[in-house]
This record gives structure tokens, sequence and C-alpha cells, in this order.
């Protein structure tokens, strides 16, 4: 699998580390333990399109969100990390 690294151009995937879905949002502070729970540990394992968090550790070193297909691995769209929270 590449991935296209907005600084360093196409690359393979080993020089990333998978860091998971970038959909959770971590809860307020006096949101409750039940809520950090389940913002820790329940996960979607979603057939299809998603948006993940990739680090890239043996290049430029920059959070990025990456829109990948995990039927197909297919990646849709790749941008830095914050960038896309904005």
């Amino acid at each position: 699998m590449r991935v296209k690294c907005p600084y360093c151009g196409d690359r393979d995937v080993h020089e990333f580390v998978y860091r998971g879905d970038a959909a959770p949002v971590r809860p307020a502070a006096d949101a409750g333990e039940a809520a950090f729970a389940d913002y820790v540990y329940l996960r979607d394992n979603p057939a299809g399109p998603i948006a993940e968090h990739w680090y890239h550790a043996q290049g430029c070193r920059n959070w990025l969100v990456v829109e990948r297909d995990t039927r197909s691995h297919a990646i849709a769209a790749v941008r830095l990390a914050r960038e896309a929270a904005r």
C-alpha cells in the first residue's frame, strides 16, 4: 500500500504508524466515567470508507488523516491532521 504524504510524496506504508479511527471526539472533562470508557474502548469496525489517523514516523513526522476503504485499501484522500481539525 502506498500513502501520498502532503510533504514527502508517495511513500510505502511501512514508513507510517497507524493510530486508528479519526472520528472519536474526546468527551468534556465533566462527562463522567462511562463517557470516557466509551471513548477509550469502544470503536466501530466499518467495512468501507473511513477516516484514520496515521503518523509519518520515518518521514516528516506529521500526523495525517487518511481516507481509506477498509475493503480494498484504496486511499481516496490524505491531508494533514491539523488542517482536518479546522
